[in-house]
This record gives structure tokens, C-alpha cells and sequence, in this order.
């Protein structure tokens, strides 16, 4: 999920954050804005809550590296998680979550180095007979704590936004969506040389050269038009804009119904997290998702530009299954699934949060990943869809310490020479 760059207090949520990873911009879980017709909204107002320290380093941890794995950032054996672990709907939520990621879980290679795909065979046949009201004793029962080099969390958050939206094209829906264009190419730089090992551009073959693709620009200018790709229209540019970043959404229809789209790539072109730029020009101060939004809506005509300054455009799909889906291809849920660098964390694994505000704090499930999500202890954290979900995501920014949870057993491996 995933397109997410990342950004602290001033852009925490969406411009600052968008799920995805590598050379390009991967697919974006995706998440919402409120009603067609309303505002912004502003953010959910906080509720601080005192993290709990993380746990001393010896040697001590050096600066977060976004390069490298868990391993090389050094593991250290957490506490004993059972008196940790809430009750409730949160851990409620991570189990349910957890049950769908176990599939995936069981075959995939771990990129972290910190488990293998049979160390989760015990927790996953157990999760799928698990009764629900005693989820926060699952998780104690058949999990162990490390931390990841320094522990230290930084926690942001995004939504699936709701926009208005149209199959077709009528007076008030007149911005194309548009689906994956055909000549859009995906190259795999590593088929040419080791050095370039999972690395990835795309673009388009002009004559005999592949050449960038088309920039948002170009694309909001018609570069696009009349090659039948358009699979809806959307009513606001700016509310479009912001479902992009997120990389999935509904749209709500003219006759009641809901479309739902999720991402089906992006023009390769590097993503811009437009609250920083505005924030250093001056012309927002506090740099939430709701103070962009005031901006672009109070000038219409350089905010268009300034949404031109980030030259990514994601192309969609129509999804009809649920979702959205993160990373792990399964649907990512509702305040249990956060995005995170599957360098640092086993994706699948639960997640204990414990920060300086008290929404994010419990269990979460890793399923998604971010272009922004990078090095250990860094977090998306994903809300779900409507007004709730725009208002928290919109404003998260959460500090504090971070355990990741292995199945029982399986951090003693970690501890051999």
C-alpha cells in the first residue's frame, strides 16, 4: 500500500505518506475521504498517552538505516508480552487479520532475516480455531517480543478515501480516472546487471528507446484522452488528487451505488510529497491533510500546479472483491493492518505498538509496505474508510517504541553465533 511517503506532525497522514517501495512507487492499500459535497473536516483531535520506553541497546544502536535488515540492526529480546497485550476490539481486529495473512505468511520469504516460512505453523493452525474474545491471549500465547535496533516508533496514518464519482462522464464529473495504459512498460534493471538487483523503472518505447512516461502534468492536460482508457470520472481534482496518494478508494455514484478502485500502477515518475513543499514556501503553516486541502481549494489555479509538482499519477482498477488489498495481496483491516519495510519486519508478523498518542497503542498486523516506510520501528497505520478514518489518519503522528512479535521459539534461533 502501496504509495506512502512519510512526514511526522507536518504531513504525517497522506502527502508526507504513501505505501509502496522500490525504484517505482509500488500498488497502494488504499483508504477515504469523507462525503462528496463536504469539507475537509479537520483532524481527530489527539489523545495523548505515555509510551512505554523501549528497551536499552547494548551496544547501543547506531542511526536508523534505511539499508540492510533487522538482523544487521541488531535484535534484542523483548519482555514478557502477556501483561502488554490490551484486551478488545483491537486485538480482536489483529487476530481477524492475522488468520488472513497466514497463507501468504506460511510460503513467503521473509526479507527481515528474522523468521522462516514453517516458524509460523503453530500460531497459524491455531488462529484459525482461535476464539475471537480472547484474542489478547493468543497473541501472548503463542508470540515473544524482540526489538529492532533502537525501537524507537514513528507512527503515520492513512485511510481509503471516499470521493463523488461517475462511470460515466456528465456535467460535474469531469475528471478522468484512467485504467493502466497498454504501453506502459515495467523494467526489471536487475535482468541487466547485478548491481541493479531489485531495482525497477518504467516508461515507453519511443521509436527504438524506452523514454519516461507521460508526468501528471502532461496527463491532466489530455496527453491521455480519447485512447478509451478512461474507467470513471471523478468530480473534485483535489479529493482525486489525495485518493492517488492513498492508492485506492470509493467512489460514491450519482445513483446511491459505490464503485470501489485500487491501484493498478503508476507512470514511474518519482512521487512528491506536496505538504513539505507548501510548508517550505510558507504558504501552510500547520501542514495537515486538512490545511493542503484549504490551500488548494482557496487557489484553484496555482494549487493545480502545485499538484502538477508531483509528477507520479497512479492509473486504477476496478476492484470488486474486498480490499483494499496490501501488500501481502489479502485486504488489509481497519486499525489492525499498518504498513511497514519488510527489511525490518516479517511481513504478516503482529506488531505491539506503544506510543505518545492512545489510538494507534496495541497489537497491529504488518501487511502493507510504503515508498516512505522505510528502516526499522516506521509505521502506516491503516483506519479504514469515511469521516472517522480521514480525520484520524489525517492528522497521526505518533512517537513512542515498538516490539515486533515472532512465533514462540523462534527468536532463540536469533541469539546463535
Amino acid at each position: 500500500m502501496t504509495l506512502r511517503q512519510s512526514g511526522g506532525a507536518l504531513l504525517a497522514a497522506l502527502l508526507l505518506s504513501a505505501c509502496a517501495g522500490g525504484v517505482i512507487p509500488p500498488g497502494a492499500s488504499g483508504p477515504a475521504p469523507s462525503r462528496p459535497g463536504t469539507s475537509a473536516g479537520g483532524a481527530a483531535r489527539p489523545v495523548p498517552a505515555t509510551p512505554r520506553p523501549a528497551l536499552p541497546v547494548t551496544p547501543p544502536a547506531g542511526p536508523a538505516s534505511t539499508t540492510g535488515t533487522a538482523v544487521a540492526a541488531g535484535i534484542t529480546p523483548g519482555p514478557a508480552i502477556a501483561e502488554l497485550i490490551p484486551a478488545g476490539e483491537r486485538s480482536r481486529k489483529a487476530l481477524q487479520a492475522f488468520r488472513l495473512s497466514c497463507p501468504s505468511l506460511m510460503r513467503r520469504a521473509d526479507q527481515s532475516g528474522l523468521t522462516r516460512g514453517s516458524d509460523w505453523n503453530n500460531a497459524c493452525a491455531a488462529a484459525s480455531s482461535w476464539p475471537e474474545d480472547s484474542a489478547s491471549e493468543f497473541f501472548a500465547r503463542h508470540f515473544e517480543a524482540v526489538q529492532v535496533g533502537d525501537g524507537a516508533a514513528f507512527v503515520t496514518g492513512y485511510y481509503e478515501p471516499e470521493i463523488a464519482g461517475s462511470r460515466t462522464r456528465q456535467p460535474g464529473y469531469e475528471v478522468p480516472i484512467y485504467r493502466r495504459p497498454p504501453d506502459l512498460i515495467d523494467v526489471n534493471l536487475g535482468q541487466f546487471s547485478d548491481s541493479l538487483q531489485g531495482k525497477t523503472i518504467r516508461g515507453k518505447v519511443q521509436g527504438s528507446n524506452l523514454v519516461p512516461y507521460d508526468e501528471r502534468a502532461q496527463i491532466v492536460a489530455g496527453s491521455l484522452a480519447g485512447r478509451g482508457l478512461e474507467l470513471a470520472w471523478a468530480a473534485d481534482p483535489v479529493e482525486f488528487f489525495f485518493l492517488q496518494v492513498q492508492g485506492s478508494g470509493r467512489l460514491l455514484l450519482p445513483d446511491g451505488g459505490v464503485m470501489r478502485i485500487g491501484y493498478d500502477g503508476q507512470n514511474g515518475r518519482d512521487y512528491v510529497g506536496i505538504g513539505k513543499l507548501m510548508k517550505d514556501r510558507g504558504l501552510i503553516q500547520a501542514g495537515s491533510m486538512q490545511d493542503i486541502m484549504q490551500y488548494l481549494r482557496a487557489h484553484p489555479v496555482e494549487g493545480a500546479a502545485i499538484m502538477d509538482e508531483n509528477k507520479s499519477f497512479v492509473f486504477f482498477r476496478e476492484l470488486t472483491g474486498p480490499g483494499p488489498l496490501g501488500a501481502m495481496g489479502v485486504p488489509v483491516t481497519a486499525e489492525a493492518s499498518v504498513a511497514a519495510d519488510p527489511k525490518y519486519v516479517p511481513l504478516g508478523a503482529p506488531v505491539l505498538l506503544s506510543l505518545d498518542r492512545a489510538e494507534p497503542n496495541g497489537i497491529w498486523i504488518a501487511q502493507d509496505t510504503g515508498g516512505a516506510i522505510k528502516g526499522p520501528n516506521r509505521f502506516d497505520s491503516f483506519w479504514g474508510a469515511g469521516s472517522r478514518a480521514r480525520g484520524i489518519a489525517g492528522g497521526m503522528s505518533a512517537r513512542g517504541s515498538a516490539l515486533i512479535l515472532l512465533p514462540a521459539g523462534s527468536a532463540a534461533r536469533l541469539a546463535r553465533p
